[in-house]
């Protein structure tokens, strides 16, 4: 009986080339952390309303070891973006943040096309244009119309942005469905293990990215720490991602994928619950919260990609990986636009009708949008600064806190999907995505 020959293991150049295509992952997330750090004093340089600090947020941005390596390069720009960030937020100017990019994106198109094997289906089709207008049309109008209603409250404004947004969305599905050649291949959907980590990889994303808005903040504007201790006391979290991303593939082996996030989750969760209790001094708390929830999430990172790629056929596992790398993007934009907006409405409720002596009620109107704002008005305001400290620190915690309680709630409800959808899927030591029978 002839047997097909063992696949070649990766040698020394392969090992190079996945560090390589792990660059962009650390210059994204890198470039994310660090414009996170720089909200502080970017907001008393720009002075945006709270809805442009949002958008300013949102627009900027062997397989199971590989994954792990892949994920973990998120972490690690998370690792180096904060204290690096810091370090020149101490010395430069805020917008020497984005300038730390070039070294490493020079670095990529050096080492790219030498250790990158180039790939082409000989049988690829033509690109859509029109799909991707649609596609990110759609997500814009969605965003909009969420982000008007945490300002102003549902009108028509707001409703009319995210139905047209949801209409985009229907028309780009319809153009997908005839396409000979789709921007994004629709039958892959129709695989319940794609279509389940599809969903877990989405969301927890987003429960990711709507409270870190606030945590960097929290450092600087609540807690007073400079730009470079926040950056430094930012890194145990991305130090949690980095170590569950390397131990989850390796606890993938032996315990099944639903088993591993299960618990994974409920862990995240109690972290997002920590954080709920949080104070105006909670810097010990907020630390070991944040470590918690990463260690927590990381095997839904890890193992939820190697599953949308592994339930692809061959062919089609760019198409599955591109997909996957999309709904990441959008599961953040949506965690920033939703819990970032939910956070900012409290804030701004809670500070609404505020009255203290000795400053004119025309002058709060940039203290009740921002903490930033309320912060620059006392130094203005001395003598009548601290009232107004104390109360818009409490209220910009208090939004921190509800948004961490919302990412509990979306973590328990992510882990019951993932033992109701995923309970059949083996450990990867069993035949990598096998279904049990």
């Amino acid at each position: 009986m002839n047997r097909a020959p063992p696949p070649s293991k990766a040698g020394r150049r392969e090992w190079i080339g996945l560090a390589v295509i792990a660059l962009p992952c650390v210059l994204y997330s890198m470039d994310l952390t660090v414009l996170d750090l720089a909200v502080p004093a970017l907001s008393a340089s720009l002075k945006p309303s709270s809805t442009q600090l949002l958008w300013i947020i949102d627009i900027y941005g062997q397989r199971g070891v590989a994954v792990g390596v892949w994920i973990s390069s998120y972490s690690a720009g998370a690792v180096i973006g904060p204290p690096l960030g810091g370090l020149l937020l101490q010395h430069f100017w805020w917008g020497s943040v984005f300038l730390i990019s070039i070294p490493m994106m020079a670095l990529l198109l050096v080492l790219g096309p030498i250790l990158l094997p180039e790939f082409r289906d000989p049988e690829a089709g033509r690109p859509d244009p029109w799909s991707a207008v649609l596609s990110i049309s759609a997500v814009l109008g969605v965003i909009y119309g969420l982000k008007q209603i945490a300002v102003h409250g549902l009108g028509w404004l707001a409703a009319a942005s995210i139905g047209a947004g949801l209409l985009v969305v229907a028309i780009f599905v319809r153009r997908q469905q005839t396409l000979a050649d789709p921007l994004i291949d629709l039958r892959l959907f129709r695989t319940p293990a794609f279509s389940a980590s599809l969903a877990l990889y989405l969301l927890a994303t987003f429960i990711v990215f709507g409270p870190y808005v606030f945590i960097a903040q929290y450092l600087q504007l609540v807690l007073g720490l400079s730009p470079l201790a926040a950056g430094l006391w930012s890194m145990p979290l991305a130090l949690g991602f980095v170590a569950g991303s390397m131990l989850s593939p390796i606890l993938a082996r032996r315990v099944r994928p639903a088993f591993l996030m299960c618990g994974g989750l409920v862990i995240a969760a109690a972290g997002f619950v920590a954080i709920g209790g949080i104070g105006t001094s909670g810097l010990a708390i907020l630390v070991v919260s944040t470590v918690v929830f990463s260690l927590g999430l990381s095997p839904v990172f890890t193992l939820a990609n190697d599953l949308i790629i592994g339930a692809a056929p061959p062919e089609r596992a760019g198409a599955a990986a591109a997909i996957s790398e999309t709904c990441s993007e959008f599961g953040g934009a949506l965690g920033i636009a939703i819990l970032g907006s939910i956070g900012t409405a409290i804030y701004r409720r809670a500070m609404a009708g505020s009255a203290i002596d000795g400053i004119p009620p025309e002058a709060l109107a940039a203290a009740q949008d921002t903490l930033g704002g309320a912060l620059a008005l006392a130094r203005e305001l001395p003598a009548a600064g601290g009232p107004l400290v104390e109360m818009a620190r409490r209220a910009f915690t208090r939004g921190l806190q509800i948004t961490a309680l919302a990412s509990a709630l979306v973590a328990v409800a992510m882990a019951v999907l993932a033992f109701v959808a995923l309970r059949h899927v083996r450990p990867t030591g069993q035949g990598s995505h096998g279904v049990s029978s």
